[in-house]
């Protein structure tokens, strides 16, 4: 109905009591023509702008989603020339989507469920930078792991290293060439959350904190961890929510496709 005119209206009702138009052709003519930028799939409006708009497509939060409307979310997406990334899914969720979706993958360990548009050449895309993702512990896994796959998604090259928290310093150390050549880093840790701090102090690049629930019962869920990374003394230090590896992740690819335009 955009720029429709009173006049315009006045003769659509006209035709429609005069029987030149049914019901349905009038409807049809005053509904407001679908936004080019959005795919109305009924459960949800998909922007498919976005990606021009912020740098990637919108990502699908699968908790709560029923699987028919993930797969008509999905099939939008990949209609549209979008590579699909949905965090947060169960692994009955997936089981159940991924014979629709052939050449889907599925992580349980970060539980992301990713779709590469069918016929894209993956292993001749370009690399858009360097990510490194870091735990201080194996127990920060989980949410390493989402932040890696949604890192891979944003077309970054990535590099995980596990296990290298604060209790053992050599180990970090043993990895500064890694961390050190790395457009962004990803520290991934719970408990007293002091890893960023140290790898912050170490790289010239911005560490993205992400806090986890690990921990004993003092860490009270995660918050210990988040409020030591937000009082990090290292000014290269950013934080995210508690275990928030997808923002993490998506965070630290944007860093490393602007930083690869540069290059």
């Amino acid at each position: 109905m955009e720029g429709m005119n009173r006049q315009e209206i006045e003769k659509l009702a006209e035709q429609l009591l005069s029987g030149e138009l049914s019901v349905d052709d009038f409807a049809g003519r005053l509904a407001p023509a679908p936004h080019p930028g959005i795919a109305d799939v009924g459960e949800a409006q998909l922007d498919l702008d976005r990606a021009r708009r912020c740098g990637f497509p919108e990502v699908v939060f699968a908790q709560g989603k029923s699987v028919e409307a993930m797969e008509k979310i999905f099939h939008a997406l990949l209609e549209n020339g979008i590579d699909v990334l949905a965090t947060r899914m169960t692994a009955e969720q997936a089981a159940e989507l991924g014979p629709q979706f052939p050449a889907a993958s599925y992580n349980p360990v970060g539980r992301t469920f990713r779709i590469p548009v069918a016929g894209a050449d993956q292993a001749s895309a370009a690399v858009s930078g360097v990510v490194t993702v870091v735990t201080a512990g194996t127990s920060d896994l989980p949410v390493a792991e989402e932040a890696r796959e949604t890192a891979l998604w944003t077309g970054a090259r990535v590099n995980l290293i596990q296990d290298i928290g604060v209790a053992g310093p050599h180990r970090l150390t043993a990895n500064l060439g890694r961390l050190q050549a790395s457009d962004a880093v990803v520290v991934v840790a719970g408990m007293e959350g002091a890893l960023p701090s140290v790898v912050g102090g170490h790289v010239a690049c911005p560490v993205i904190a992400v806090p986890t629930s690990v921990g004993y019962g003092a860490s009270f869920g995660g918050l210990a961890a988040l409020l030591g990374m937000l009082n990090s003394c290292a000014s290269n230090v950013t934080v995210v929510n508690i275990d928030a590896g997808f923002k993490g992740g998506y965070i630290a690819g944007l860093i490393a496709k602007n930083a690869s335009r540069h290059d």
